[in-house]
C-alpha cells in the first residue's frame, strides 16, 4: 500500500474547488446567523451557551476515540477556567485535561500555530496518563505508527504514518503552511478549504503517540475561528461523532492518495450540520428563558430542579422523555408528591404527557 505522504506531490492535496463554493458561502451565512442569534440572549445565557458547546465538543471529541467522560465534571472544569460559579467537585484528570485544551483553543484562536502550542495541548490531553512515553513532544519511537484493527495475529492496517525521524521536518512544513494560509497570510485559503486540509494533513503526519485526532479537530476549529475573527462556537466533534464510521472512511480515503475530494465533502457537510446544531442550541436557550418567564413563579423547588435538568439535555431533551421514575430520582420525593407535581406541570402547559400507565412520559412543551 502506498500512503499519501509517499507520493512525489505530497502534501499537495487535490479536489475540484467548485464543489466547495456553495459550502463556503453557506458557512459564512450561517456564521452570521449564529452571531446574530447570540445578540438575542443575555450574558448568563451566552456563558451557558459557551460552556455547553465547549463541553459538548470536549465530550464528543473524546468519545470518537473511545473515551467516555463525565459531562458534569467537564462543565464544572470549564466553568472553573472561565472563573464562573462552580461546585466543589473534584475534577478527574481526563476531564480536566481536555477541557483545559478546549478553553485554551477558545482563548488563543487568533495566535499563530507553533510547536509549543501543540506541545501544550498534548500535555493537557495526556493529563494523568501513565502509558505514554513522550508527553508534550513529537513521537520518537522506531516502530511504525500504524492505525490498525482486527485480531493481533491478523491485523488490518488502515494507515501508516511517516516514520518518527521525519516528524520534525513534516511538522515544520505543516506549521508554516497553516500560518501562511491564514487570513491575510501569504497564501490565504478559503475557510473550509483551509480547515479541511489542515485536519487531513495533520492526521496524515500523526505526530504524537496519542491524541492526534483530538488535536487535529482542534486545529480545524482554530482555522475556522481565525477565518471569522472570533471563536467559531461550533461543536464540530458532536457532528463527527454521530457520523463516526463515515468520518474514518473519509479519512482513510484521503490517506491513500492525494485526491481529498471524499474527505473535503464530508468535512464541509459536517461543519454545516454543526452550525445547524449551534443554532438549535441558541434557540433552545431562548425558549428556556421564555419558559421560565412564563412558569417560574408557579414552580416549587422540585419542579424547577427537574425542569432545569430537562433543559440541560439540550434540544433533544431526555431520551424517551421524562418518566415518573426519573422525576423521583431527580427530586428525592414521594411517589404521591411526584404524581401531583407532574400533573400540575401538565395542567399549566409546561409539560406534554404521552403514553399511559408505566409507559407515560413527559416532554417540555416549547
Amino acid at each position: 500500500m502506498t500512503w499519501n505522504w509517499q507520493f512525489d506531490d505530497w502534501p499537495n492535496f487535490t479536489f475540484p474547488p467548485e464543489l466547495l463554493v456553495p459550502y463556503e458561502r453557506d458557512f459564512l451565512i450561517r456564521a452570521g446567523e449564529v452571531q446574530g442569534s447570540v445578540l438575542h440572549i443575555g450574558k448568563e445565557e451566552k456563558e451557558n451557551l459557551i460552556v455547553d458547546l465547549l463541553s459538548e465538543d470536549a465530550l464528543k471529541t473524546s468519545k470518537i476515540e473511545g473515551e467516555i467522560l463525565d459531562r458534569e465534571s467537564m462543565q464544572s472544569s470549564i466553568r472553573r477556567q472561565f472563573g464562573l460559579a462552580i461546585d466543589s467537585r473534584k475534577i478527574p484528570a481526563a476531564e480536566a485535561g481536555v477541557s483545559e485544551m478546549m478553553v485554551d483553543l477558545y482563548r488563543t484562536f487568533a495566535s499563530p500555530l507553533t510547536h509549543e502550542s501543540l506541545f501544550a495541548w498534548h500535555t493537557m490531553l495526556m493529563n494523568g496518563r501513565q502509558n505514554i512515553r513522550v508527553v508534550g513532544n513529537y513521537r520518537s519511537h522506531s516502530d511504525p505508527m500504524q492505525i490498525i484493527s482486527g485480531r493481533a495475529y491478523e491485523p488490518t492496517v488502515h494507515f501508516e504514518a511517516p516514520p518518527s525521524v521525519r516528524v520534525q521536518e513534516e511538522m515544520d512544513r505543516f506549521i508554516a503552511w497553516f500560518n501562511d494560509t491564514a487570513p491575510n497570510g501569504k497564501k490565504e485559503l478559503a475557510p473550509l478549504v483551509r480547515a479541511g486540509i489542515a485536519h487531513l494533513y495533520f492526521e496524515s503526519i500523526h505526530p504524537f503517540e496519542d491524541g492526534n485526532g483530538r488535536i487535529g479537530r482542534a486545529i480545524s476549529e482554530k482555522a475556522l475561528s481565525q477565518a471569522l475573527g472570533r471563536p467559531v462556537l461550533l461543536a464540530l466533534a458532536h457532528t463527527i461523532e454521530s457520523r463516526r464510521k463515515a468520518y474514518y472512511a473519509a479519512l482513510q480515503s484521503g490517506s491513500r492518495s492525494l485526491d481529498s475530494t471524499q474527505w473535503m465533502l464530508f468535512f464541509c457537510e459536517s461543519v454545516t450540520a454543526a452550525q445547524e446544531y449551534t443554532l438549535q442550541l441558541i434557540q433552545h436557550l431562548i425558549e428556556k428563558r421564555k419558559f421560565f418567564d412564563r412558569y417560574g413563579e408557579k414552580l416549587n423547588p422540585r419542579q424547577q430542579k427537574a425542569l432545569l435538568r430537562m433543559f440541560e439535555e439540550g434540544p433533544a431533551g431526555f431520551q424517551g422523555g421524562l418518566s415518573a421514575e426519573k422525576y423521583l430520582s431527580l427530586t428525592r420525593t414521594s411517589r404521591a408528591t411526584a404524581t401531583r407535581d407532574l400533573q400540575q406541570l401538565v395542567e399549566w402547559g409546561a409539560l406534554k404527557r404521552v403514553g399511559e400507565r408505566r409507559h407515560t412520559r413527559y416532554h417540555l412543551n416549547l
